[in-house]
């Protein structure tokens, strides 16, 4: 029986760069993401359309778009989305023709008001009039859910309250939803639970993670999460990223890492192992420290057969 289709969403040209202290050139960053799509991968988050004053990593979101669509021009079947956090956000990335954009509602009050600068309901209310826009723009929109396994303000997170937010969308369920382990604390028992809570929720919607492995429990989630249905795992080449409005909330998954368990697990035979290694050393060559992913350590196995001269 062949295994179901899983993607994964290259996220290093946006959270891979937000929390760290060295600003990439937009074109650095659409070279970063032409990178990315030389190594197979295809769905890119490539910008955030946030306020700069309060990202500075993330300016020039569009020009990144624009240059790096010059780069994709002969990629078919590449897909560059950008994340917004309100209605303006979203309404500059959908001016900047992405493909996706991915809106974030956080599951605490005090970490909403933080990244949002407002609560709950005020981002919920905006996330209905960014869907009707996006529904008239034919573009494709993911919810993510934020910090849905624990918060640095609040502590522990209700395991229903990711399912209690998609509740209250009603007709105005999004193309996915994704739930974010913001601050690296879920255990794969976690990600089950909640995930199973969220398809009762909104049951035939895609299902995605952002898993960060702040504590070292990211593949271990990821693989939780592909036995609950996910069918999108977010991850990081070299596991460059974190989110710079809560304390500690270091590390993505390296997607060379996942790249290598999910093509042991029968997934992703498209993914270049050894460009991934090769575009998570340049961009740790960038930032100025060593990607903390591990196969480009370790090196894959089996090792490539030398070629006879």
């Amino acid at each position: 029986m062949p295994a179901r289709p899983i993607h994964i969403v290259e996220v290093a040209p946006r959270d891979g760069l937000q929390n760290e202290a060295v600003s990439l050139a937009p074109e650095s960053r659409a070279e970063l993401i032409a990178q990315a799509r030389q190594a197979g991968l295809r769905r890119i988050e490539a910008a955030s359309f946030v306020n700069p004053k309060r990202v500075p990593q993330m300016a020039g979101a569009a020009e990144v778009i624009a240059a790096a669509r010059a780069r994709n021009a002969h990629a078919p079947g590449v897909s560059l989305s950008a994340l917004a956090l309100n209605l303006k956000g979203a309404e500059r990335a959908i001016a900047a023709a992405v493909d996706e954009i991915n809106f974030v509602v956080v599951a605490s009050e005090t970490f909403n008001r933080r990244n949002q600068g407002c609560d709950i309901a005020r981002t919920l209310a905006q996330w209905r009039e960014v869907r009707g826009l996006l529904r008239a723009a034919g573009i494709p929109g993911t919810l993510t859910i934020g910090a849905a396994f624990g918060c640095p303000f609040e502590g522990e997170i209700a395991p229903d309250a990711p399912a209690r937010l998609v509740a209250q969308l009603g007709d105005d369920l999004p193309d996915e939803i994704a739930l974010a382990d913001t601050i690296g604390v879920a255990a794969p028992s976690d990600v089950a639970q909640r995930f199973a809570l969220v398809e009762a929720a909104a049951p035939g919607v895609a299902l995605r993670a952002h898993l960060h492995n702040t504590r070292n429990t990211g593949l271990a989630n990821a693989a939780a999460a592909l036995s609950c249905g996910v069918t999108a795992l977010d991850a990081s080449l070299g596991g460059f990223g974190g989110c710079p409005f809560a304390p500690a909330a270091t590390g993505n998954i390296p997607t060379e890492d996942l790249s290598y368990m999910l093509q042991r697990m029968g997934h992703l035979p498209g993914i270049d192992l050894d460009a991934a290694v090769a575009a998570a050393a340049w961009l740790g060559e960038q930032l100025g420290h060593a990607p903390p992913g591990l196969l480009g350590r370790a090196g894959v196995f089996p090792p490539p057969v030398p070629r006879d001269r």
